[in-house]
């Protein structure tokens, strides 16, 4: 007990949020023998009914092999090779294997999740659920803290580092003093509004289209479920929508191929996501290393929001087990760094996807031409595509 009779215990890292991110780095340092525990202010139902995004690049996938939990991802996600753009039209596929040898996989971040969380629970390690008050304390010092109420009584959790893996709303960013960090932001002035629907996808692959009412994407969880997105204001509300209203915008912007061979069903998720770029500088601040939405938000366009996670979490367990297996602490003090290098690629993709498809508000006859222009330009160059795929799949971690 600590003297002011909070109960006390320890670990080497705190992890705060039991997101894939934080879900992912526990399974990681548990393989490689590193304490650890993860404090959600969360339920796991609420953590689960989250509807997120789907595509796996090569290097998420891998990480999970790594972490032992991608035995049903290998059984039940679906291999993508490539995707195709709809615009004038028609569609124009992107084969992501002929040009890279190289693909993505669909498999809903729930099910990472699901996944993550089975395996979190047969290894025994402790997770704290539905942890409120949750706070952080001196990670500028040699010992840093995480204080949370748990049905009634404040804890303690006294570790060497705590990882902020609790999303962009979170309280691990937020515990940083605004003068230590730099901020960088752009907002939309769109979101996405989407719809999942037990219906068969309208393409075997993910098919993003540019129109000029606005953008819409094609997506799919399985050969059952599908995900589909239309863009609107950011200032609309899913509530004014009813599926027929949804399904005749979306049939609007498709292709005329694909319009037709659509099958529509009644809704079982509707929802608006706002876009949005965020990156914050640094993602260390003492013995406290932001990873994931904590750090950094991408528009979604790209498919790289649960894929940066992945890849600051892998480089962050590497650093760690450098560091307590070698005692090697000049991983850590890179950490930052590195992963900043690849958080501003894949912003600059996925600004560059929102760009190039999307109808933004007050734009001229000369913005449209230079849209349309370089749409034609991708699809007949194959530098253009190969380029396209080598970022969709994923840069090196």
């Amino acid at each position: 007990m600590a003297p002011n009779g909070i109960p006390r215990a320890s670990t080497r890292v705190a992890i705060v949020g039991a997101g894939p991110a934080g879900l992912l780095l526990g399974q990681l340092l548990t393989v490689a023998g590193i304490d650890n525990v993860i404090i959600e202010q969360r339920s796991p139902a609420y953590v689960l009914g989250r509807i997120r995004a789907g595509i796996l690049e090569c290097g998420t996938v891998e990480a999970l092999a790594r972490a032992g939990v991608a035995a049903r991802l290998h059984e039940e996600g679906l291999v993508h090779h490539g995707i195709e753009l709809s615009f004038d039209g028609a569609r124009h596929r992107i084969d992501f294997h002929a040009l890279i040898g190289r693909d993505v996989t669909v498999y809903g971040q729930t099910e990472v999740t699901r996944d993550l969380m089975a395996a979190r629970a047969a290894s025994g390690m402790p997770s704290v659920y539905e942890a409120a008050g949750v706070s952080l304390h001196d990670f500028d010092g040699a010992r840093p803290q995480v204080r949370y109420r748990k049905d009634g009584a404040w804890h303690v959790l006294d570790c060497d580092v705590i990882a902020g893996c609790d999303g962009f709303h979170g309280v691990s960013r937020a515990s940083v003093p605004g003068a230590a960090r730099r901020i960088f932001e752009r907002e939309y002035p769109f979101g996405w509004l989407g719809v999942l629907s037990e219906t068969p996808p309208v393409a075997d692959e993910l098919v993003y289209a540019s129109h000029p009412q606005g953008f819409a994407l094609c997506s799919m969880r399985s050969k059952t479920r599908s995900r589909y997105y239309v863009q609107v204001p950011s200032t609309e509300q899913a509530a004014n929508w009813s599926d027929a209203r949804f399904w005749d915008t979306l049939r609007s912007r498709l292709d005329p191929a694909t319009a037709q061979a659509l099958v529509t069903g009644p809704s079982i998720e509707k929802s608006i996501a706002p876009l949005r770029s965020f990156v914050c500088e640094p993602m260390r601040f003492g013995r406290l290393f932001l990873a994931g939405d904590a750090a950094h938000i991408v528009p979604p366009t790209g498919a790289k929001g649960l894929n940066l996670a992945a890849s600051d979490v892998v480089t962050l367990a590497d650093a760690l087990i450098a560091r307590y297996a070698h005692g090697d602490a000049h991983e850590l003090d890179l950490y930052s760094e590195r992963c900043l290098r690849r958080v501003w690629k894949a912003e600059r993709f996925s600004w560059w996807m929102t760009s190039l498809l999307h109808s933004f508000p007050g734009a001229d006859d000369f913005a449209r031409r230079i849209q349309r222009a370089e749409l034609d330009y991708l699809v007949s160059s194959k530098a253009a595509c190969r380029s396209l795929a080598e970022n969709y799949v994923g840069l090196p971690h």
